[in-house]
């Protein structure tokens, strides 16, 4: 129960939000669900609001969840309270669906997966929609557990096609999390009009008007205070505190006057944040509590309800409480929780409620939490892992266990999201006696740390350190440290350098027992060049046993594209791909999908590739993160779209800049070479090819040396474009794949002018699934051929250009070999527009799985869409495309199977 629900009739002064909220519900009455999230200091009238849109909600089934804030750390309290309600629709939904909610909600062991979950809770609401419109009410929804925040993001952002309709309410100021990126209104203070007609209305005490304006001015709109300041009383001296402090003295001024026991039974009342009667009254008789007299007198002070479930007017009433009682009260209250609670049913808030009471170090104490982290961490609680572990490090009196358990800490909490936490927690280690392997673990977890802050560059020197001190400690754990280095450089856009580092740390660590492996193969790369190397790194991605990729994929996947190898670089995707759906793993099924996209625009597939990207799309929003950008990128390189590609340029450098991505730079350095040599603009396709080979990266200097040759020999740079030749042999003669050798010889042509090598570019490109290049070459030599005049030649080799980059759908090399034609005075013959340029990326994704056969429930659990929203996808695909049927999606070009 809530203080403003207290007073029945109309809202004051609320216009606008009463707007906005009839407005969501009007749309989910319609079939069109959305979301709001109210948000404004606590008091304000956000809970008068949800109450509000119950009342508008006429004809839709109400569900509820609320925030508490001591249950932020127990996984999907709040999704369970939401779901409750609608657990009987469980058995319509899909076996696996079904399954990931009961784990979620402890019906079944197993470990949950949080988009698994946001999958099947949408299914389940859809199904409980079905006969009625839904309203989903989520109070005070910044103490939601971080399971179940991430749930209900993943639903708040789906439901547009469902008749469902979600309110938040969050307190202001808050920490960041999910919900700040939901559509959202703040809810401000009343206008003084307003505020003294609430005053009039509801105040139980005559106020002259010196005092009304002393009350209007400190409340300043906020309802709550209005309503309990003159509780408080009208002739204290003005009070500096912000609002919610002093509303919540308001609240702690009602027990004032209270008898100690009834003190004491609000006092333990707070500290359970279950609400449950059955643990209440036991606990209070324990302390020989009069239960009768005392909840009297406490529910008379307005602040409690004792029901079913104890209930206090607000949250701040319960922390009002809890921080008026004095510690030795909360700890006593908090024993006596631990002693009525049972240890089988419920062994974490027992653990919880003693390791409260605790006065100092307890090993014991410690010792239970411990297990209680491992109970949370197998049910896929890491946030409640993450607490458990921390106090129970806290409480640990032997030193030794205690580091241990601030390092397994610091983990849990780096698990959990938590990186300054866990950054906080190694500092408490760090002037510890450690001993060398506890070092080398603190600077792994200050590596990884590093690897999940968007701007911290320092994560692959931390592994380097890691690494060294590992050396003599265990060669094997060090060499895959430094490879991890490496790896951490790849994934987050920062390797830059980072291959330099490592070779040079490398090399001096203590050697591994074994036969050669990759970390040699690039020692040897770095000091002897692609001729020595080659073999190695070649004996590494086709060698048997454990694929070297199983571990370090971003890597393997640029060592195949070093290779220039397209065809190993197909078989390392297929089994991210695979991997990443069959471990439900978000990292490496995006690191796949991203792959998948480049490749495919890498042969000229771009419904394929912009499939792949909306899909990694789709799951960066279910996790929360940002889309990654190399692929987009590889994307807009090959369809030479000049505006479309210099904005995503823009935004790619700029939010490379920001966080030192140095690859994600040389991405676009090597996009932009691409891009410019296809629309003809050598000097800038130049100097974009320089930035883009001056740091060595791996796959990125090497791609980029063609566009170097062809722009340097277009502005009349002959040493520039010998010197990149050079380079460009080097490699591709050690790796000896078609496309390598295809590509290196039109770029040898080029610079020589002989004739043998334009043949012999097409001759190996023919072998090739890059055809892009292959299409280029043709476009080359064809070029050649015009300015020897020899036009009938050259027409047959400009054709098949344009046909297969205008069917590939290069525009700008469609464009310059269009012009190539018509110099020759034939003119290209136009190709009609492609089936995915009519169509968003989404929409590609949808029709192309479709196309396989793929069903609507299908396509939504691989899109983290409902079937619903699914096939209001599929009515806009069918209405631009001009088709009435699934099965004809199968004949669309692009689509096809």
């Amino acid at each position: 129960m809530r203080t403003l629900a207290r007073f029945p009739g109309p809202l004051v002064g609320r216009q606008d939000e009463i707007r906005r909220i009839d407005e969501l519900i009007g749309a989910a009455r319609a079939g069109q669900g959305g979301v709001l999230v109210l948000r404004g200091e606590a008091g304000i009238g956000k809970s008068a609001l949800l109450d509000h849109a119950r009342q508008a909600a006429s004809g839709f089934r109400v569900i509820h969840a609320s925030g508490s804030e001591f249950e932020t750390e127990l996984p999907f309290a709040a999704l369970h309270q939401l779901c409750v309600p609608m657990l009987g629709h469980l058995a319509e939904l899909p076996a696996q669906r079904r399954e990931a909610l009961r784990v979620a909600f402890g019906l079944v062991t197993g470990t949950p997966d949080v988009f698994r979950i946001g999958l099947a809770t949408l299914e389940l609401l859809a199904s409980a929609a079905r006969k009625r419109p839904l309203l989903c009410v989520v109070d005070d929804a910044q103490w939601l557990d971080a399971a179940s925040s991430k749930a209900l993001t993943f639903l708040a952002r789906r439901v547009t096609s469902e008749p469902v309709a979600m309110v938040f309410a969050v307190r202001l100021p808050g920490a960041a999390s999910e919900l700040d990126e939901l559509p959202g209104l703040v809810v401000e203070g009343l206008s003084d009009a307003d505020a003294r007609a609430l005053l009039a209305a509801k105040s139980h005490v005559t106020l002259d008007e010196q005092v009304r304006d002393r009350i209007m001015a400190e409340a300043r709109g906020n309802p709550l205070a209005l309503l309990e300041l003159p509780r408080a009383g009208g002739f204290a001296p003005p009070d500096t505190s912000s609002v919610p402090t002093r509303i919540e003295r308001g609240f702690q001024a009602r027990l004032a006057d209270l008898p100690a026991g009834a003190r004491l039974l609000l006092t333990i009342a707070s500290a359970d944040p279950t609400g449950d009667p059955a643990l209440l009254w036991p606990a209070a008789q324990r302390l020989d509590i009069d239960v009768t007299t005392t909840s009297a007198a406490a529910t008379a002070t307005g602040l409690v309800e004792f029901s079913t479930r104890v209930r206090f007017c607000h949250p701040l009433a319960r922390s009002a409480v809890y921080r008026a009682a004095a510690a030795g009260q909360r700890r006593t209250a908090h024993r006596v929780l631990a002693e009525v609670t049972d240890p089988v049913v419920d062994p974490d808030r027992r653990a919880w409620h003693r390791a409260q009471a605790s006065t100092g170090p307890d090993d014991d104490v410690a010792a239970e939490l411990e297990r209680s982290a491992s109970r949370a961490q197998s049910r896929g609680g890491v946030v409640a892992a993450a607490a458990f572990i921390e106090r129970a490090a806290a409480l640990s009196l032997d030193a030794a266990k205690r580091i241990e358990r601030t390092l397994a800490a610091a983990q849990a909490k780096l698990d959990a999201g938590a990186t300054d936490t866990a950054a906080e927690l190694l500092t408490t280690v760090e002037n510890a006696a450690l001993d060398d392997l506890q070092h080398a673990r603190v600077d792994l977890l200050r590596g990884r740390i590093a690897f999940v802050r968007h701007n911290d560059g320092t994560g692959p020197m931390f592994m380097l350190r890691a690494a060294q001190r590992l050396s003599g400690l265990d060669p094997d754990w060090s060499r895959g440290c430094f490879l991890d280095a490496l790896e951490m450089g790849l994934v987050v856009g920062r390797a830059s350098g980072v291959l330099d580092m490592v070779v040079a740390a490398a090399q001096s660590a203590a050697p591994a027992p074994r036969s050669p492996d990759i970390l040699d193969a690039l020692i040897l790369l770095a000091t002897d060049g692609h001729r020595a190397a080659v073999p190695l790194i070649r004996n590494v991605l086709d060698g048997d046993g454990s694929p070297m990729w199983t571990r370090w994929p971003a890597l393997a996947t640029v060592l195949a594209s070093e290779l220039w190898d397209p065809h190993t670089h197909a078989v390392i995707v297929e089994w991210l791909m695979k991997t990443g759906r069959e471990l439900g793993s978000p990292l490496v099924l995006r690191l796949g999908l991203a792959q998948a996209a480049s490749g495919a625009a890498l042969i000229g597939d771009f419904g394929q590739a912009m499939a792949a990207i909306a899909e990694e799309e789709a799951i960066a929003d279910a996790v929360g993160g940002p889309p990654l950008m190399y692929h987009r990128l590889h994307l807009a390189a090959m369809r030479g779209r000049r505006q479309e590609a210099f904005e995503l340029f823009e935004t790619a450098t700029t939010a490379a800049t920001a966080r030192g991505a140095g690859q994600l730079i040389a991405n676009v350095h090597w996009a932009a070479a691409v891009l410019n040599n296809g629309l003809a603009d050598y000097p800038a396709a130049l100097t974009a090819a320089r930035q883009a080979t001056a740091h060595g990266d791996l796959f990125l200097a090497g791609a980029s040396l063609p566009e170097l040759v062809e722009a340097a020999v277009r502005c009349g740079e002959p040493a520039a474009a010998a010197t990149a030749l050079e380079s460009l042999t080097e490699r591709t003669e050690a790796s000896g794949t078609a496309s390598g050798l295809g590509i290196a010889a039109y770029a040898r042509g080029l610079v020589t002018g002989a004739e043998d090598h334009y043949r012999e570019a097409i001759e190996h490109l023919e072998e090739s699934p890059l055809l892009p290049y292959r299409a280029r070459a043709h476009l080359l030599y064809g070029e050649w051929l015009r300015r020897e005049g020899r036009r009938r030649d050259c027409r047959r080799h400009l054709r098949t250009a344009h046909e297969l980059l205008s069917e590939a759908g290069l525009e700008a090399f469609a464009r310059r070999a269009a012009d190539e034609l018509r110099a020759t005075g034939e003119k290209a013959r136009s190709r009609s527009g492609h089936t995915y340029d009519q169509l968003t990326m989404q929409e590609v994704s949808i029709a192309r799985l479709v196309a396989t056969g793929a069903t609507s429930n299908e396509v939504a659990a691989r899109l983290f869409l409902s079937p619903r929203t699914v096939d209001a996808h599929l009515r806009n695909i069918f209405r631009k495309l001009g088709i009435t049927s699934r099965r004809q999606l199968r004949d669309q070009p692009d689509l096809g199977v």
